[in-house]
């Protein structure tokens, strides 16, 4: 069934709650709607973008434009063996409600990506990651309609340009798709990743898949806010990643610096970390500040708009530049 709405407000649609409205919103709920919508005219004539719970993105305006969502939904078993199954997932599927099927049925591989805000296919968009594992470590393959062509295509694993919160669906140098289900590749074989945050703390010697998920959600409850009660997208800015010769720099000047070893021989610094000693965590201007308890994440304290918050966020990244000589990048999408 397609849903089309004309001037609706996206203020349950943004974890923000910023106020902001969209000339047409679409709901599509199969590949077949979704085909019509991008055949037609209106709608390749129209600004528009795809969202899933709007857990990652800033709107500074209202949007005069076309807002798709995708209810495509279910989850399935395509292929298993002794070792591994592979699980179809609708794009429109609510990410935490994977992972917890995957841990009531003991499938190993996500369970450190528990609580993450947002849905399937926006996961796979952004290559969401926490606790030293990404969702590109279980991708199979990633199933995706090309805005151009129209055409379904099966994008395997190493074709979807994964990396640090980035993939080709993000790139906007690429053809623009639309993800409409996603295969996992989860282990029936117990194995952890424990290294990061306080997690091998919090679980103990005899780690099981619940126990893991139970500790991941709790300590994420103590460092962020929830988004219904107090509007935010979450970590607002990536992690920078440095090359060790600059980072050895920084290291003697800075000795408490922590760090995380990255790809190709670099260094991964905690943007919070950064950001708190800039003098910013629990800094508050107007309606938005920075939370408490996580330098990383930006607030709406009720009355906020998306131009005071980028603003506050372009505060954070100067500072930041001009005291440790390091951009920050946004993880979260403006969207004009």
């Amino acid at each position: 069934m397609l849903k089309i709405q004309q001037n609706i407000s996206l203020a349950q649609r943004n974890t923000f709650h910023l106020p902001v409205k969209t000339r047409w919103f679409m709901e599509y709920e199969n590949e077949e709607d979704l085909g019509k919508i991008l055949r037609d005219e209106y709608f390749q004539e129209c600004l528009s973008i795809h969202i899933g719970q709007g857990s990652n993105l800033l709107f500074l305006n209202d949007y005069n434009g076309i807002v798709l969502h995708s209810r495509i939904g279910g989850m399935e078993i395509t292929s298993e063996d002794e070792e591994t199954v592979i699980l179809r997932v609708g794009a429109g599927c609510v990410w935490d409600e994977v992972v917890a099927y995957a841990v009531s049925q003991g499938w190993y591989g996500i369970e450190n990506l528990s609580a993450i805000p947002g849905e399937m296919g926006a996961a796979a968009v952004q290559n969401i990651g926490a606790y030293g594992v990404e969702l590109k470590d279980v991708v199979e393959s990633v199933e995706a309609y090309n805005q151009l062509t129209f055409e379904k295509q099966i994008y395997p694993a190493e074709a979807c340009g994964y990396g640090y919160r980035e993939s080709r669906f993000k790139n906007p140098h690429e053809d623009p798709h639309i993800i409409t289900q996603v295969n996992l590749r989860l282990s029936k074989r117990p194995h952890f990743t424990l290294e990061y945050g306080q997690l091998r703390e919090r679980v103990g010697e005899k780690p099981t898949l619940e126990g893991v998920r139970e500790a991941v959600i709790a300590i994420r409850r103590e460092k962020l806010p929830d988004p219904a009660v107090l509007g935010n997208a979450g970590s607002y800015f990536k992690n920078p990643v440095v090359g060790a010769e600059q980072f050895r720099r920084l290291q003697t000047q800075y000795p408490a610096m922590p760090s995380y070893p990255a790809e190709e021989g670099k260094v991964k610094i905690p943007a919070g970390w950064l950001i708190e000693q800039c003098g910013y965590k629990g800094k508050r201007e107007g309606e938005v500040g920075v939370y408490e308890k996580q330098a990383l994440v930006l607030v709406n304290y009720g009355g906020a708009t998306g131009d005071e918050i980028a603003l506050l966020a372009e505060s954070i990244r100067t500072a930041v530049q001009e005291r440790f000589g390091i951009e920050l990048m946004p993880e979260v999408k403006y969207i004009v």
